[in-house]
């Protein structure tokens, strides 16, 4: 549905040229990532850990991984990550552990109290996302996710450059 000016305020943010439109679903996209970025720093602060060492506690919860893996993804230096890790074990929010296949290894783990202080402060948006999730169908949360899996891809072309 068309309103007075709609036109023209789809005119001036049209940029064909450049192989995109400036359409709502893109500009609310824009928001979400904006926001996104905002959040890691916002938690980190509340948590009063670095941005890295919260960023490693998510890692961490989704599997246990070894220093040199923690270095890469979080794409620092072996040196650095053992000081990001030494300060999570000093803060009891991680243990390492030997690996269980290979003695010169050393596994990570996630404590109680890093998967607490990691989800703790994310539980309200958590909270209001599941609200947010169940207001729509099966259907519809298909094509949403079809669409954020869509987004996930296109951020990916630019992080394998």
């Amino acid at each position: 549905m068309s309103t007075p000016g709609s036109d023209e305020r789809r005119t001036i943010h049209s940029v064909p040229s450049q192989g995109w439109e400036d359409t709502e679903s893109l500009r609310a996209l824009r928001e979400v990532v904006a926001a996104a970025s905002r959040l890691n720093h916002v938690v980190s602060r509340r948590a009063g850990l670095s941005d890295t060492e919260l960023l490693a506690l998510e890692h961490l919860s989704r599997e246990s991984i070894g220093p040199a893996e923690v270095a890469r993804r979080l794409q620092v230096s072996t040196a650095a990550a053992t000081g990001i890790v030494d300060r999570l074990v000093a803060r009891g929010h991680v243990e390492r552990r030997p690996h269980p296949d290979d003695r010169r290894r050393t596994n990570l783990v996630i404590t109680t109290s890093g998967r607490r202080e990691a989800v703790a402060h994310l539980m309200p948006m958590f909270v209001a996302l599941d609200r947010l999730d169940r207001g729509f169908s099966p259907e519809e949360r298909a094509v949403v996710a079809r669409y954020l899996e869509g987004v996930r891809a296109a951020l990916e072309t630019v992080h394998e450059d």
